[in-house]
C-alpha cells in the first residue's frame, strides 16, 4: 500500500502544480491591467483548468488517505 501513497502524492503534486499555474496566469493578467472583457476571457479560460487541478489534488489526497488506512 506504500505504492498507493506515493502515487496519490504524485497526483496531488500535479494538481498543486496546476493550481500554481492558474494563480500565476491570473496574476500576470492583473498586472497587465486588462480591460474587463479581456480579463473575463482570461478567467473563463483558466477556470476549467483550475477546477480540474483542484479535483486532481483532492483525488490524490484521497488516495494517500486510503493508502494510509490500508497500511
Amino acid at each position: 500500500m506504500e505504492l498507493l501513497i506515493w502515487i496519490g502524492a504524485a497526483i496531488s503534486f500535479a494538481g498543486l502544480g496546476g493550481l500554481i499555474w492558474c494563480i500565476l496566469r491570473v496574476l500576470n493578467a492583473r498586472r497587465k491591467n486588462l480591460p474587463d472583457d479581456e480579463m473575463r476571457q482570461v478567467l473563463r479560460r483558466v477556470f476549467p483548468i483550475n477546477f480540474g487541478a483542484l479535483c486532481l489534488s483532492v483525488i490524490g489526497l484521497m488516495l494517500v488517505i486510503v493508502g494510509i488506512f490500508l497500511s
